[in-house]
């Protein structure tokens, strides 16, 4: 036992003296990993938390369309644009409410939110489809350089024929015949590339509008 003992105290003096060596060092790095975890699910009960006031705060804004209250919806949707900017509803917030605003001739507040969106919506495709709203407001107030603008960026498949269609829509009332021919002939031909047999009939329908819209310049069947 004696033996043992002695064993044993000199495997605790060894320890000792490991661990004054070490020991502050495995603290802090015990203590990091631990903050560590606590902060991810920290972080990850915040996200949930911003996206469940977020989406109460957009129902409002959907509510506010069904009603068709713009103000109501603006009012939401600057909540959301403020408070929970980070979250995907303040994008499609804003992409709903714009639509509300034009429709009561606020042309102005809609530009702000589309524009809002472009820069900030999260995922391209609210993006994208910001950017193609707000090129169709810019239309209607002829302001015609910057709709183009919007319509520079090169979208996503699903929304290239409606960019491409738009900007021959710009050239139309710029009086710019070729330069719309042109781009409705990318539009069809941008259309027929990302064919998908669930939407054949609306994407026939829209094709036939998109041949009107050519051979009223005069364009050749494709």
């Amino acid at each position: 036992m004696a033996v043992y003992d002695l064993e044993e105290q000199e495997q605790l003096d060894e320890l000792k003296t490991w661990w004054k060596q070490y020991g502050n060092l495995i603290t802090a790095v015990v203590v990091a990993v631990s903050v560590g975890v606590i902060g991810w699910q920290g972080w990850n009960w915040w996200q949930r938390n911003q996206a469940g006031q977020a989406a109460a705060v957009y129902a409002v804004v959907e509510q506010a369309a069904r009603e068709h209250d713009a103000k109501k919806a603006l009012a939401a949707t600057g909540e959301l644009t403020d408070k929970f900017s980070g979250t995907a509803y303040a994008g499609l917030a804003a992409l709903l409410s714009s639509k509300l605003q034009v429709d009561a001739g606020d042309l102005k507040t809609a530009k702000l939110q589309l524009g809002w969106a472009v820069e900030n919506a999260r995922g391209n495709a609210l993006r994208d489809l910001a950017r193609l709203r707000l090129a169709a407001v810019l239309l209607d107030e002829k302001a015609y350089d910057e709709a183009l603008k919007q319509l520079a960026v090169e979208p996503a498949p699903a929304f290239a024929p409606r960019y491409a269609e738009l900007k021959g829509d710009i050239f139309v009332a710029l009086g710019k015949p070729e330069e719309a021919r042109t781009a409705y002939q990318t539009a069809l031909a941008k259309l027929d590339a990302a064919r998908n047999s669930a939407a054949d009939q609306s994407r026939a329908q829209y094709r036939d509008m998109l041949q009107v819209k050519l051979e009223a310049l005069g364009g050749k069947k494709p």
